[in-house]
């Protein structure tokens, strides 16, 4: 049997307002996934966010501009802020976006030649809302997974994943199999592909004769942390890169492990004809190396690919 409860908690303060000493987190979004801590570390552990403009200069790419639809000059972008670096936030002024899928959305407007309009939503309302043509297109770290692909498509520029991290003085260790969370509180963000493997996968728990685990979701990552660290979550799942940096950031946590790793993309409602352009941009952006300048600045060049792909498979294993 599927247990269905779950705690949602909606309404909470900005990120900034809610975190404290004892948090010791400086920025909002997702980080590095270099093992070798050389680069991640140096972008975790930053005083502020990293400033450093890798984009203004990308040039106009006409063998690329040509394969947008006619007449395509603007395009409208949703994003979802609320995250830690390399995930979208906001600089000291309080009103700059900043952030990996903003660079790389700004690159390829730039390669395009085109404007590009951003405007902020909920992470979980940005996917419904492309159908009805409300945005072109997402940018906040959408895995590409074989049930969005059914109504969305993408257009790969990172790799991602999912994965977990808890209180030091856990006795959690890898997680490998969903049946070492039974009995346990595991906090995630609302509407992402962590929510939806959770929920979708409670049953081994049962099936297996043991309590299911209870998903609790939030909206902001400040308040995912904030759980942890008062104890109402035993667990966190999300991002390799956002728990990598997050981590990094504030003490009495650990990273456990990599989970599952995903590819992720720009986000279209099926059937675009914007996803040809947008793949040869990212593909510029890769050979004329200002794809790999965005991930150094990010502290993400764990998270290259070597080259974007229309709505590949889900990665599997």
């Amino acid at each position: 049997m599927r247990t269905s409860t779950r705690t949602r908690y909606r309404h909470f303060a900005p990120f900034a307002l809610i975190t404290s000493a004892a948090l010791l987190l400086t920025a909002c979004g997702s980080g590095s996934d270099d093992t070798t801590g050389g680069t991640a570390n140096a972008a975790a552990k930053a005083d502020k966010i990293p400033t450093t403009d890798v984009v203004s200069g990308v040039p106009k790419d006409a063998a690329a501009a040509k394969l947008l639809p006619s007449g395509v000059t603007s395009l409208t972008v949703a994003v979802a802020v609320g995250g830690t670096p390399p995930g979208t936030t906001y600089l000291d002024d309080g009103k700059t976006l900043t952030g990996q899928d903003v660079d790389f959305a700004d690159a390829v407007a730039k390669v395009l030649g085109i404007k590009l309009k951003t405007e902020q939503a909920s992470f979980e309302a940005i996917l419904p809302a492309l159908d009805s043509g409300k945005y072109d297109f997402g940018a906040s770290n959408f895995g590409v997974t074989d049930e969005r692909r059914k109504t969305i498509d993408f257009v790969t520029y990172i790799n991602d994943g999912q994965g977990f991290a808890t209180r030091k003085d856990s006795k959690l260790g890898k997680i490998t199999d969903l049946k070492q969370l039974c009995g346990l509180n595991v906090a995630t963000g609302a509407g992402t592909t962590f929510e939806a493997t959770l929920e979708e996968n409670k049953k081994v728990c049962t099936d297996a004769g043991k309590k299911a685990y209870d998903v609790q979701t939030y909206s902001e990552s400040g308040a995912i942390w904030s759980s942890l660290q008062q104890g109402r979550s035993d667990v966190v799942m999300s991002t390799i890169n956002g728990l990598r940096y997050a981590v990094a950031q504030q003490t009495g946590v650990k990273f456990l492990n990599e989970f599952h790793r995903l590819d992720v993309g720009f986000a279209f409602k099926k059937g675009t004809k914007l996803a040809p352009a947008f793949q040869a941009a990212v593909n510029k952006l890769i050979a004329d190396g200002t794809y790999d300048k965005i991930l150094k600045k990010w502290g993400t060049t764990g998270s290259a690919i070597a080259k974007s792909q229309i709505s590949p498979p889900e990665l599997k294993g």
